[in-house]
């Protein structure tokens, strides 16, 4: 990273729609100048975890480091706000790289949807019906049929997002695994999901879709009516974001796990 001397370090402020998000934005802008986002050498994300993750979106191709700043609500991604310092705290900010998930989506139709997800790839039922899955990974049939709410494949940086609220376990950044967790599972009722090796392919496939329809989710893009999902890793694609010295991603998660 360029030290906080140098003034060449080209930064981009992006910001949420929420006031506090757009006015912190502009002072920021102003103190330590501002390039478009295909120019920087970092990006600046203010908001909540909701914007980070649309802000990974939009570098996926680029592959810029982002630096969050809290401006938002729970902002498990982010680093505390402050105006001062920002150039010392890049310097001397650690690293998380974060690979995401590619969903397949097949519907009725036979249409393929393709998306990119940084959490997780969640299936879930469209109406009052339960919806009946059957899973396999790697080509091999694991789960005959579960009748739930849905199930998930997350990532090690989606662990602690919707697969934690389905009583998923949280996983460590750097452990190279992915968490298969069910959503509400009725039958059977005493599975609790699955780690796998990061390398995995899990297919989902919709039994009954006519009756029980389940839409596919990759974070924010959704596939509605699909018949068939896979999900696998795209390890080619690497993310990062910083975070502040001391305060890094893997602390946060460690911590999370003793949080009451």
């Amino acid at each position: 990273m360029t030290s906080p001397s140098d003034r060449s370090l080209r930064l981009a402020f992006t910001a949420s729609d929420r006031p506090e998000a757009q006015e912190a934005r502009v002072r920021l802008a102003e103190r330590y100048g501002s390039v478009p986002e295909d120019q920087a050498d970092v990006i600046v994300a203010l908001g909540g975890d909701g914007f980070m993750l649309e802000t990974l979106h939009t570098v996926m191709e680029r592959r810029t480091p982002v630096f969050g700043m809290n401006r938002g609500s729970v902002g498990f991604l982010m680093n505390d706000y402050e105006d001062d310092g920002l150039l010392e705290r890049l310097a001397g900010a650690g690293r998380a790289v974060i690979h995401p998930l590619q969903m397949d989506a097949w519907t009725e139709s036979g249409q393929v949807h393709s998306g990119l997800a940084i959490n997780e790839v969640s299936m879930l039922r469209q109406t009052r019906q339960t919806a009946k899955l059957r899973i396999s990974v790697d080509g091999r049939v694991r789960l005959e049929e579960l009748a739930c709410d849905g199930c998930l494949v997350a990532t090690a940086a989606g662990s602690t997002a919707y697969n934690l609220s389905a009583h998923g376990p949280i996983i460590p950044l750097d452990s190279r695994v992915l968490a298969l967790t069910p959503i509400s599972a009725f039958r059977p009722r005493r599975w609790r999901g699955a780690l796998l090796p990061h390398q995995a392919t899990v297919c989902f496939e919709i039994l009954e879709a006519d009756k029980r329809p389940v839409s596919a989710t990759a974070d924010n893009f959704e596939v509605r009516r699909v018949v068939r999902v896979d999900v696998r890793e795209r390890r080619d694609i690497a993310l990062t974001m910083l975070f502040d010295e001391g305060r890094s991603f893997e602390e946060r998660v460690l911590a999370e796990q003793f949080a009451s």
